[in-house]
């Protein structure tokens, strides 16, 4: 039997914030170019597909609460900057192992609508920008946890090997420690025998961040993958963190 998800679960994290509480719509769409290849004595229409694209499309409730944090500030800001931003989607809710959107875009669309009998609304659009597929598919890692100790997830099975790269993103959305920390995605071909595949920035004290790394095209990805955060001796407080990542 299929497995099937409500959408009250899902989550929204844009750059270092987890935007969810403000949303409650959010869509993500793929798509190809189609180029017109028919011919003279051609009885039905022929095409080829060219370069693929998509977008994160979302909706909710306006917020324009005095700090970064909020639905406008963020938003507004997102607009209105030319850094790219890493953004994860996860469809099945902020559980480990399930599978989440991801992809590096541009805010390209923030529209606010307000109604005389109803709440302040916004809407808005973000572009892909070199994502392949349009966005990549993936698994969660590290799923909206709370850390306080060095810690090695479970792992992700993919039953295989794969040989092509990939692509992990990390999205630090709370963070109270006094020390750094180092997040990474490491191997497995046995479940047993660890090696790093991703290491991300370290993250500073007290600070939210977020970041995406490309695994280059050819390279091979172990059968197993999992979350791996350390780096707290002697220090104490928690950091939240979100890490997916997608096989090519």
């Amino acid at each position: 039997m299929p497995t099937f998800r409500h959408g009250k679960n899902t989550v929204v994290l844009f750059d270092k914030y987890d935007l969810s509480q403000y949303f409650n719509s959010a869509t993500t769409s793929a798509m190809a170019e189609t180029v017109e290849t028919t011919t003279f004595g051609s009885a039905n229409k022929t095409y080829a597909v060219g370069m693929k694209d998509g977008t994160v499309s979302f909706e909710g409730l306006w917020s324009g609460v005095l700090d970064t944090s909020g639905s406008d500030a963020v938003l507004h800001a997102a607009f209105n900057s030319t850094t790219k931003i890493p953004i994860t989607v996860a469809t099945e809710g902020a559980t480990l192992g399930r599978r989440c959107k991801m992809i590096w875009a541009d805010d390209t669309s923030y529209e606010i609508k307000s109604a005389i009998a109803d709440m302040v609304t916004i809407t808005g659009q973000a572009q892909a920008s070199g994502t392949v597929g349009g966005f990549d598919g993936g698994v969660l890692l590290a799923a909206n946890q709370a850390i306080t100790a060095t810690i090695a997830n479970t792992s992700v099975d993919n039953t295989a090997a794969s040989t092509n790269g990939g692509v992990a993103q990390l999205h630090v959305t709370s963070n109270t420690r006094n020390g750094a920390i180092t997040i990474k995605v490491q191997q497995s071909a046995n479940n047993s025998t660890w090696t790093d595949l991703v290491t991300f920035t370290a993250t500073t004290s007290a600070t939210i961040t977020s970041e995406r790394i490309e695994v280059a095209a050819g390279t091979s990805v172990a059968r197993y993958v999992r979350a791996n955060v350390s780096g707290f001796a002697g220090s104490s407080g928690s950091a939240t963190i979100t890490v997916g990542f997608a096989r090519r």
